[in-house]
């Protein structure tokens, strides 16, 4: 296991398995978050950042299917690993359908579930970890040096960037024209697992205006997107 644990949350509201499970991920050295219904686990999954859900498809309140759901339709590319009981094929298809990474069906061998958890978090860290493909990336006149963390204008001035910016500014060209979520940067460029109530990403996005916009009010390439996250066009 890498030195900072994988955070789990673990969806499951059969009291004697989701112990069972809760008390196996420790001992493999996640760290790992219970939820018991699916309104508390809706409730979890908007405050909290996770390398992983393996979420239960019956549960009360509302079923893992439709929390699946609404986890990709905000934007959330955490892996979810679903159980169920239904093992018929259109259960399976359905699942995957609605956003899933894995589903595994009831009873389940205990040793193959630890498996599965872990080929789907380290799949998710290389993803996350992987390098930008570009050194420097140029738009509307300006090039960013990525490498050097400095930024020639069109009008031939340098800005230096700081670390955090040169990571924030990566992250969002890397997603250019995609919304990328509030959580999602916290994680990527600051590591927060809990997000705190700070203007940090909007004081960012407010220098990259200053930095590269002819109308900082009317931005061209930073725009947020209320409620959901931040988006950079070309």
């Amino acid at each position: 296991m890498n030195e900072e644990k994988a955070n789990i949350l673990l969806v499951e509201d059969e009291e004697n398995l989701h112990e069972t499970l809760k008390l196996n991920l420790e001992m493999e050295g996640y760290s790992v978050t219970s939820a018991y219904d699916g309104n508390e686990a809706m409730k979890i999954i908007q405050e909290e950042y996770f390398d992983l859900i393996i979420m239960d498809v019956m549960l009360p309140e509302i079923d893992g299917i439709s929390i699946t759901e609404n986890i990709r339709l905000n934007n959330n590319d955490v892996p979810v690993l679903i159980l169920s009981a239904k093992n018929a094929g259109h259960d399976r298809v359905l699942g995957l359908k609605k956003g899933a990474d894995d589903y595994l069906t009831k009873p389940f061998n205990l040793e193959e579930l630890l498996l599965r958890v872990d080929k789907l978090i380290v799949k998710n860290k290389k993803m996350s970890d992987k390098d930008f493909t570009l050194d420097n990336y140029s738009f509307d006149g300006n090039t960013v040096d990525f490498k050097a963390q400095q930024v020639t204008l069109q009008n031939g001035s340098k800005v230096e960037l700081s670390k955090k910016e040169t990571m924030l500014l990566k992250l969002l060209v890397e997603n250019k024209n995609q919304v990328v979520t509030r959580e999602k940067i916290l994680q990527s460029v600051w590591g927060y697992k809990v997000y705190p109530n700070t203007r940090t990403i909007d004081n960012f996005i407010l220098n990259f205006r200053k930095y590269f916009e002819a109308d900082s009010r009317n931005p061209k390439h930073f725009h947020s997107v209320r409620g959901v996250g931040y988006k950079y066009t070309d």
